[in-house]
């Protein structure tokens, strides 16, 4: 993925209007980000905990696509084992979130969403190349090569804007 600039991601978001995506709190450390092993951009809101954020390096004609997304915080126990619709790892606990976006134009002014499982930290990238580990999670063997993984992954997440 290329890096993104502010402006970039904040003329992404496709679910909300042009006056939250400048409210949006962005990462402070965007120049420190492994761009090169990023298939997306994902970040959690610190000043509301049940808000992330993601952008893709450019699923729409070339062009990057930023959705707003919420979840529910739901305490699970360290047996409970959930994976994630994106990129298969597993997590404990509550590391596997289902992740809500509101629906692009008039669906989502009527309150409609689409939800999908993924990892709270939204990590994913880097969980397939093996650049962060599960906590006490895990990823499974696999025959694919790490490419056809990422392969796999992106178009998981391209499934899921496609369908917003």
């Amino acid at each position: 993925m290329k890096a993104l600039t502010e402006k970039d991601i904040r003329g992404s978001f496709v679910n909300c209007s042009k006056g939250e995506a400048a409210r949006i709190p962005l990462p402070r450390d965007l120049a420190a980000r492994p761009w090169e092993d990023l298939d997306f951009l994902g970040w959690r809101d610190l000043s509301a905990p049940d808000r992330s954020y993601l952008v893709t390096g450019g699923t729409d004609g070339g062009r990057p696509v930023g959705v707003t997304l919420r979840f529910a915080t739901v305490k699970r126990g360290a047996l409970h084992r959930s994976m994630c619709g994106l990129c298969l790892t597993l997590h404990p606990g509550g590391g596997v979130s289902l992740m809500t976006a509101r629906k692009r134009g008039k669906d989502g002014r009527e309150g409609n969403s689409l939800g999908l499982y993924m990892c709270t930290d939204l990590a994913c990238s880097l969980y397939v190349r093996g650049k962060k580990l599960p906590e006490a999670g895990g990823r499974f063997e696999e025959t694919l090569t790490v490419e056809e993984q990422i392969e796999r992954m992106t178009g998981n997440l391209t499934g899921f804007l496609d369908r917003l």
